[in-house]
């Protein structure tokens, strides 16, 4: 099913609440009032249920929300009901740390190819993914592998996004922190720890 006209800010939101549904799941519970729901994952109620009126009715009236039944409906949602194999570009310390993070399977995401340009690291394996030589990359659209993460450092940003798009990646996680240009048709996320953490002590009382 695909959701026209959905606000960006909706999508960013449905992972939060997915990964508080999961929580749920582990602590045994079976229900949760919108209202808890809410305080659970620090969102206004009303904007939980404008969130969720995008997509159809999901609570019952007295009850609230069946935590599984709505992690799966959200699952279905980020088309996260399927396994995305993706590609990881740059094995440095960003990239290792990356191939090391165990969280991303529970969002069923599996990297299950990495490249690089250094000599020394290619042929090495590590988590049961064998580091290749970036001239192979290619070979991701025979594999169907239609993710792609970059940890490389700025200046081959660029680089590393054009190889990817030509394999026939459709979206990008950019650990690059800089702006990287791709084809409208792919969609790119791009994080930047330190610029997020430049927010912060606007946040915090003065000493």
């Amino acid at each position: 099913m695909r959701y026209h006209k959905i606000p960006d800010e909706t999508i960013r939101r449905l992972p939060v609440y997915l990964r508080g549904l999961l929580f749920l799941l582990e602590e045994g519970r079976q229900s949760i009032s919108s209202r808890d729901f809410a305080d659970f994952v620090s969102v206004n109620p009303w904007q939980i249920r404008k969130d969720f009126s995008y997509f159809g009715e999901f609570g019952t009236r007295g009850v609230g929300y069946d935590i599984k039944k709505l992690s799966k409906q959200i699952y279905k949602i980020l088309k996260l009901d399927v396994v995305h194999k993706a590609a990881l570009v740059g094995v440095g310390n960003l990239g290792l740390a990356v191939l090391a993070y165990p969280g991303f399977g529970t969002y069923n995401f599996d990297i299950v190819a990495a490249f690089d340009t250094d000599r020394k690291k290619i042929g090495k394996k590590i988590k049961d993914v064998t580091v290749e030589d970036i001239s192979k990359i290619r070979a991701l659209k025979r594999k169907k592998i239609d993710l792609g993460i970059i940890a490389v450092p700025r200046k081959a940003a660029q680089e590393a996004t054009d190889a990817l798009v030509t394999a026939g990646v459709k979206g990008i996680l950019n650990f690059s922190s800089c702006h990287i240009a791709v084809p409208k048709k792919i969609k790119v996320i791009t994080i930047d720890i330190a610029m997020d953490l430049a927010r912060l002590p606007y946040y915090m009382p003065a000493s």
